[in-house]
């Protein structure tokens, strides 16, 4: 379903916020994993998927960069979301009667000046939404779930404190995926790709010189481990860009020559966020 955009969580999660803030109008799909989101959008119950790859406190989302090369599907868009932690609790409970806050543990852990503040004890929940949804099916005045107004909205909680977060720019970036790939467009773009390097003295060096040579802007490099061995090494880039581009061109047949494989994963446009806060969006 092309108005439909799948994403990992329960309704009121960031995720469904990304979702609804992107594309207004679509219906969004909660999925038990980031494995069934994509699956949604492979059997076609999806247009796409909203995918987290990184946040700008608790770093990159592992699972993401795992299964996206092996999804088959293409990277469309990019979306940035600045995450606004809120303090919800059932009717009648008030600052004054809370002891415990829920949440998923990343979320508890960007919080700490006003578990301080108010004494509450952190207790750890599978992700923000479920915890709001633990409090709303719970009642009492002594509970609270650290989530986002959406949730509130979502599970009928009270809003008892916005924007309790510690840093102000905590802010998530999500892939859009697609079964296609993105549709011909003009403006600034990004090109995300995976490769592995060829087991040779300065792959790596040699592998990355290609786009310094040729002006090509790396705006991500990450390196993680295949199947568990320290000896297998995949790495994930973006850049500024698009492969027609003949600089971009030269830099990835460069990467090629010294690279066992190299998978363009998609080429999309850069979100406006990156222009309004280009330092801390590169």
């Amino acid at each position: 379903m092309t108005d439909v955009i799948a994403f990992q969580g329960l309704p009121g999660a960031y995720s469904d916020l990304a979702c609804r803030a992107a594309y207004p109008g679509w219906t969004t799909l909660p999925c038990p994993s980031f494995e069934a989101a994509m699956d949604a959008v492979r059997g076609g119950a999806a247009g796409l998927a909203m995918l987290p790859c990184e946040n700008s406190l608790a770093g990159r989302v592992p699972d993401i960069h795992r299964l996206l090369p092996e999804s088959g599907l293409s990277v469309v868009g990019e979306h940035f979301e600045r995450v606004e932690h809120c303090l919800l609790a059932p009717r009648g409970a008030t600052l004054a009667t809370l002891k415990r806050a829920h949440s998923h543990p990343v979320a508890l852990g960007q919080v700490r000046r006003i578990l301080a503040e108010l004494s509450l004890t952190p207790v750890i929940e599978a992700d923000t939404a479920g915890a709001a949804q633990i409090i709303a099916e719970r009642g009492g005045v002594e509970d609270a779930a650290i989530a986002s107004a959406l949730a509130a909205e979502t599970y009928g909680l009270e809003i008892l404190r916005r924007n309790v977060e510690d840093a102000a720019h905590n802010t998530t970036r999500f892939y859009v995926c697609s079964r296609e790939k993105a549709a011909p467009f003009r403006g600034p773009c990004i090109t995300t790709f995976v490769f592995r390097v060829r087991n040779i003295p300065a792959a790596l060096y040699k592998a990355l010189g290609g786009f310094a040579t040729n002006g090509v802007n790396m705006t991500k490099l990450e390196s993680y481990m295949l199947d568990g061995e320290f000896t297998a090494t995949q790495f994930l880039a973006d850049v500024d860009g698009h492969p027609d581009d003949a600089n971009l061109a030269r830099a990835l047949e460069e990467l090629e020559f010294f690279s066992r494989e190299v998978k363009v994963l998609g080429a999309y446009p850069a979100h406006p966020y990156r222009r309004v806060h280009r330092g801390n969006a590169d």
